[in-house]
């Protein structure tokens, strides 16, 4: 792997890649190619064999790297290449090499016989009555009883993967109920303590994917750091936050790296200083690796002081959480929000609170079932101008039991009671009123609008280039929303132009600027970036941080790029194809051009997700390193290459 030290401006010209990472890299690959096949095979979708094969990394006892693949036999311990299973399986397990191998044996997701584990496990626990041992042998032949307790050994791993991967959903003290235990015992497997799944497998289990995921980063030239779980998720006031780090890898994955309990709200500068310890846990002394980071907090201070310290990164703040903000924005400052949220407070406590209108509501909700039994209102320890969630949730409700509402409303029984209850009264005067749900189908309607954008951007991870169109969007939307529902759009873009810039990075305008995606053709066939779509203030955004990004020396050389680039763009020729920069001859000064360019299209690309096979993106990567025009045509030309 190319060697990488703590300055920025070496790291862009160090070669990206050597031979031996290449092959390093082709040795991991198919490790975990095969890995995962016998995964699936393991489950019953897969060849027979590799229920007896396990493929092995053989390291280089000097620098610990992978250097070949190897299947070893589970049956004997024998070890053989990888190049072709199917033929290892052939010549070694049905031609009766292997010394443990019955060739009647069944495959490994064939049924297995109860009978057979309870004479193997009785065989295998009676170390002193060699009698018992001698008769289960005389029944059961010798290469049949390695295959039983390697199936046997599956299955118990597959329980136990179960257990660690649905953390929270299964409790490991249910191993240990009497009926489970009777079932283990019904089907012929022994007992499974706690202590088996937290000891040693348990420690395995996490050396393992710990190992995994530190090959992995280590792997990557550069990654993006993401933290998530600054802002608590529930009510409660003091409360433990889980806050999750995860690696996003240029390739497209997210690698888990830690999780880190907080308690409540932590200062800013403590969570700068987490953040700094995992970025330098990871990276050692070459801290350049970490481009960026993106967290649901800590925008104004922590984030800002990391790049202001480190000038090569881009840290950002994370999108879904500006969405789900610009909910609680609308619900604390619109006062059409406020209004129609204390009024369905009044329904709800009024139906859910009073045993009589209560009885009535069943009464008339008996037609339809899928109504909800009471209507979902905000508990007292929830901030309901801040869970916007439960208030969503409490509009849902109304909405959907409109119908019932009206009868219960209009019942003789709901009259009695409106004599002696005044908000009884004015609930029922409220639901007969088209405004109260003209009003409140508007909020909800707004909410959902947002919500839905939101897991949108769960679901698709945009890129950093797309945010600007993404709010553009939004801000259309909201005013089409304003013109529906006879809104003044005033305040609510004013809502919407607060969150936005307190979102807003200047990274955005330039991945917009950089993106091909956005280019737009002129009277001429040139295909020019859209500095039009930016003001002044975002325009001058674009200068700052590109010059941040590279040194000082370059910075001139960066701007002529970005003024050339935004005023002969593409080529028609090259729209599709290639992105010409710089001519050939420019060797040295044309490599640091395209590398400071793939540094800060990475960051525009950097959440991409599944826009390509792995093979696909190994070749483009490898591309990248044969020289500069084909660095800048892969990052420019193709927009799903990092």
């Amino acid at each position: 792997m190319a060697s990488t030290n703590s300055n920025p401006e070496d790291a862009f010209s160090a070669p990206l890649f050597s031979s031996e990472d290449v092959a390093v890299k082709a040795v991991n690959k198919r490790y975990e190619g095969l890995v995962t096949v016998r995964t699936k095979a393991i489950k019953g979708k897969g060849a027979w064999y590799w229920a007896h094969f396990e493929p092995i990394l053989l390291r280089n006892p000097e620098t610990n790297l992978p250097k070949a693949l190897k299947l070893k036999c589970i049956l004997c311990d024998a070890v053989f290449s990888a190049s072709n299973p199917s033929r290892t399986a052939s010549e070694h397990l049905k031609r009766g090499t292997c010394p443990n191998f019955s060739s009647v044996s069944k495959p490994i997701s064939a049924p297995i016989s109860i009978t057979a584990f309870g004479f193997a496990f009785f065989a295998q626990s009676s170390k002193t009555k060699l009698a018992t041992g001698g008769l289960f042998f005389f029944f059961t032949p010798i290469s049949a009883v390695g295959v039983i307790r390697v199936r046997v050994i599956r299955h118990f791993d597959l329980l136990a993967d179960w257990l660690y991967e649905s953390c929270g959903s299964g409790s490991v003290s249910s191993l240990e109920h009497p009926k489970f235990r009777a079932f283990l015992n019904q089907v012929g497997l022994p007992g499974l303590s706690r202590r088996d799944l937290s000891g040693c497998k348990a420690r395995f289990k996490i050396r393992k994917a710990k190992l995994e995921s530190e090959a992995r980063i280590r792997e990557a030239v550069f990654f993006q750091v993401a933290s998530d779980g600054w802002k608590g998720r529930t009510c409660g006031h003091g409360e433990e936050n889980l806050v999750k780090f995860t690696v996003n890898l240029p390739n497209g994955l997210s690698v888990f790296e830690k999780a880190v309990f907080m308690s409540g709200s932590v200062p800013s500068d403590y969570a700068e200083e987490i953040l700094w310890e995992s970025i330098t846990g990871m990276c050692r002394s070459a801290v350049c690796r970490c481009v960026g980071v993106v967290a649901d907090k800590y925008r104004a201070k922590a984030l800002r002081n990391l790049e202001i310290r480190n000038h090569w990164m881009v840290n950002l703040s994370c999108q879904l959480q500006g969405f789900v903000s610009l909910i609680k924005d609308f619900i604390k400052e619109l006062p059409l929000f406020k209004a129609v949220i204390d009024n369905c407070l009044k329904v709800g406590n009024v139906f859910n609170c009073n045993s009589r209108v209560r009885d009535s509501f069943h009464k008339f909700r008996s037609e339809d079932v899928e109504l909800p039994g009471l209507i979902r209102v905000p508990t007292l320890q929830c901030d309901k101008w801040k869970n916007a969630a439960s208030v969503f949730a409490m509009m849902e409700d109304i909405l959907s039991c409109a119908r019932v509402l009206h009868l219960v409303v209009l019942d003789d029984s709901y009259k009695v009671i409106c004599v002696e209850d005044p908000l009884a009264s004015e609930v029922a005067q409220m639901i007969q009123e088209v405004g109260f749900w003209n009003e409140l189908e508007a909020v909800h309607s707004l909410v959902k609008l947002i919500k839905d954008m939101a897991e949108e951007i769960e679901a698709e991870r945009p890129l950093v280039a797309q945010c600007l169109p993404l709010w553009e969007e939004l801000k259309a939307k909201v005013k089409d929303w304003c013109a529906k529902f006879t809104v003044h759009e005033g305040p609510a873009e004013k809502i919407v132009e607060k969150r936005f810039k307190k979102n807003y990075h200047p990274a955005w305008s330039a991945a917009f600027i950089l993106d091909p995606q956005y280019l737009t053709r002129d009277a001429s066939g040139k295909y020019l970036p859209p500095f039009k779509c930016l003001n002044h203030e975002q325009e001058k955004d674009v200068d700052r941080l590109i010059t941040r990004l590279v040194s000082r020396e370059e910075a001139h050389i960066a701007l002529m790029e970005l003024m050339k680039w935004r005023s002969e763009g593409l080529e028609p020729l090259y729209m599709h194809k290639r992105f010409k920069v710089c001519v050939q001859g420019n060797s040295r000064v044309g490599m640091h051009r395209a590398q400071k360019m793939i540094f800060i299209a990475a960051h525009a690309k950097l959440e991409r997700r599944d826009f390509s096979s792995e093979a696909e993106k190994d070749a483009e990567l490898f591309a990248m390193a044969s020289s500069e025009g084909d660095m800048l045509n892969d990052v420019f030309a193709d927009a799903s290459s990092v």
